[in-house]
């Protein structure tokens, strides 16, 4: 107990501090960015040089274990480059005179993994994610539901958004899941989307409508999909093909 209330009495660290997101992205771009997980290990990707501009919507392919996630978790801000640099709006995301840069940029950004994270409350609750309920906008709730196509499974229940999940998620499908997951991210409403396999476990139908309803959000969002389904990118401007720790435009893709 000593210890923990000479804790609570130290100063703040800047990851406590209020956060600024970015107003508005231009650019990002990978500079000779390379990466291992740790000096004796492999070498995961290695001089990557790419650019993503505002608005464009961004596909990544490879196989398993060629990078891609690892890719996202970089442009996120969740893992640092071995080498090389990861330059938004002209600025190094690393500066070490700005640290604040960091947190500014995951502020920013919009994820949405294979497996959500839910927890055992209302549906509500789960989409306006640590939200109070006092400042749930029900409009803009409704909303995202409908982009996310799981407005028709909440509107059959007589509880509506006020229906339980269950403890992690066991009153509701694999794909309901996911869904709620992307309902859950467009409400944060960031400038940047990312989708890591985001639709996997939804059907073929769905899956169409969901993508086109997130490929209206281009050129007012930046978006990154990750998939092994290439019906899921086929309205990405850009397709990205991660192969041996390396990453290639793949026109073949796009057209």
């Amino acid at each position: 107990l000593n210890i923990i209330i000479e804790m609570l009495k130290l100063p703040l660290s800047i990851n406590s501090l209020p956060i600024k997101k970015y107003q508005k992205l231009e650019n990002i771009i990978f500079e000779n960015v390379s990466f291992k997980y740790s000096k004796h290990s492999k070498i995961v990707l290695k001089e990557l040089n790419f650019k993503i501009e505002s608005g464009e919507m961004i596909g990544l392919v490879g196989t398993t274990g060629s990078g891609k996630s690892t890719i996202v978790d970089l442009l996120m801000g969740l893992l640092i480059p071995t080498n090389g640099q990861i330059i938004v709006n002209k600025k190094n995301l690393y500066d070490k005179k700005y640290p604040e840069r960091i947190n500014s940029w995951r502020a920013t950004i919009s994820h949405v993994p294979q497996n959500i994270f839910i927890s055992n409350t209302s549906i509500r609750d789960n989409i306006a994610f640590g939200i109070p309920k006092n400042q749930i906008d029900m409009k803009r709730l409704e909303k995202v539901a409908k982009q996310a196509e799981i407005i028709d499974f909440i509107k059959s229940s007589k509880k509506g958004f006020d229906l339980k999940v269950g403890e992690r998620g066991s009153n509701l499908s694999g794909g309901q899941l996911q869904r709620i997951g992307i309902a859950r991210a467009l409400y944060k409403d960031s400038p940047i989307l990312v989708l890591d396999e985001a639709t996997s476990a939804l059907d073929i139908e769905t899956e169409k409508k969901i993508m086109k309803s997130i490929s209206r959000l281009k050129k007012i969002k930046t978006i990154i999909i990750i998939s092994h389904k290439k019906s899921t990118l086929n309205e990405c401007d850009k397709i990205f093909r991660i192969n041996k720790s390396s990453i290639f435009e793949d026109f073949e893709e796009n057209k």
